[in-house]
């Protein structure tokens, strides 16, 4: 349950980093430039969260590995599909 709620979180943020462009980006929104600024973002979220799973719940690198894998690739993958058919 927590592995879905993290990557809602991470839906929200892109959607708040995607608002920030069209607020910033004047007459001409650049969502695909606030989606790229997304991923960076993202993959430090998803690994200061494992490296909590592995330093306070007690897991190991291994087993928190693939579900940085997991948590860090839906919401990039949604991400670089936007900034790709945003930017075309």
């Amino acid at each position: 349950m927590h592995m879905v709620m993290v990557i809602g979180g991470g839906v929200v943020l892109l959607g708040l980093f995607l608002l920030f462009g069209k607020l910033w980006g004047g007459a001409q929104p650049d969502y695909a430039l606030a989606a790229k600024f997304f991923v960076p973002v993202w993959l430090a979220v998803t690994l200061v969260n494992m490296w909590v799973g592995v330093t306070k719940a007690g897991y190991s690198v291994r087993e928190e590995l693939p579900i940085l894998v997991l948590v860090f690739a839906v919401p990039a993958l949604l991400a670089l599909l936007i900034a790709w058919r945003i930017g075309r």
